[in-house]
């Protein structure tokens, strides 16, 4: 894949972490969201180990977008192409490069290029998509620059952990309890109240008041469904203090007899309040 950009934008930022971290780091996408705030989750649908095709959902400029890419890695020069597929409204293109360059054994520069155009080529579009398109990259390298700058301590700040459950049911009946989270409320007791939008098939967005014991929680997360697979993915908007991110999975797995409802959940702690929470 060759990406050419004929009007093209520049970010350069210096991370104090190894060149070889660093990329790493962007070429885990399906990790991204723990570690850029507007991710919310990244589907890998093709990978022939250079080549890869992606399913991306995340925020820009406050809107959830969702769009397919083709990316090609390069590990040997640190270097990753990308391009959009199915680009999210209004664009009708962008591609990009990312470099990553060593400064030294613990120093390298990550640079991005990228460049892009808009449908019909509309005022208000272009000024949305230069201000979206800005905005996204500059927080998606400040993100990338802090988790990389941490890397000797990042097995101990992110924790997975799941829990599982077998139910003697269909897996249909079980997942629609899953995808109907709405009414919570009423089957759930310590649901107290659950306010969810679905104004696209599939995504939802929600906010979740719960009892615990030690007082009401609320939490808004934005969740993935895919009915076919009987998953749902879900990441939380926002954190309490001692978390960074908070992304989890809700899989229906049929078993012989009944389902298995797996539970799982990653989280990456602030490092800087684990000491005032705990």
């Amino acid at each position: 894949m060759s990406v050419e950009l004929a009007e093209k934008t520049t970010h350069k930022v210096h991370v104090s972490a190894p060149a070889g971290v660093v990329y790493a780091l962007f070429a885990d996408a399906v990790n991204w969201p723990l570690y850029f705030s507007p991710s919310v989750h990244v589907e890998r649908l093709e990978f022939d180990g250079e080549r890869e095709r992606l399913r991306t959902w995340c925020f820009m400029d406050g809107q959830l977008k969702s769009w397919t890419s083709w990316r090609h890695l390069d590990p040997v020069n640190r270097r990753v192409e990308f391009r959009q597929e199915l680009p999210a409204s209004p664009l009708s293109s962008l591609g990009g490069i990312v470099n990553v360059r060593p400064e030294g054994p613990h120093s390298s520069e990550l640079e991005l290029l990228y460049g892009f155009s808009v449908v019909d080529h509309l005022p208000a579009d272009l000024a949305w998509a230069e201000r979206a398109a800005d905005g996204h990259s500059r927080s998606q390298l400040a993100g990338l620059k802090a988790v990389a700058e941490r890397w000797e301590r990042l097995d101990e700040l992110v924790l997975t952990f799941e829990e599982s459950v077998h139910v003697n049911g269909p897996a249909e009946l079980v997942y629609d309890f899953l995808y109907r989270a709405g009414d919570w409320p009423d089957m759930v007791p310590h649901v107290t109240r659950v306010d969810l939008t679905e104004d696209e098939p599939g995504v939802q967005r929600m906010t979740m008041e719960t009892l615990t014991e030690y007082g009401t929680h609320t939490t808004d997360s934005v969740r993935i469904c895919f009915p076919h697979a009987e998953r749902i993915i879900h990441k939380q908007t926002t954190t309490p203090a001692l978390l960074q991110a908070h992304t989890g999975e809700w899989s229906v797995v049929p078993e012989e007899r009944g389902v298995s409802v797996i539970a799982q959940h990653t989280v990456v702690l602030r490092e800087e309040n684990i000491a005032a929470e705990l």
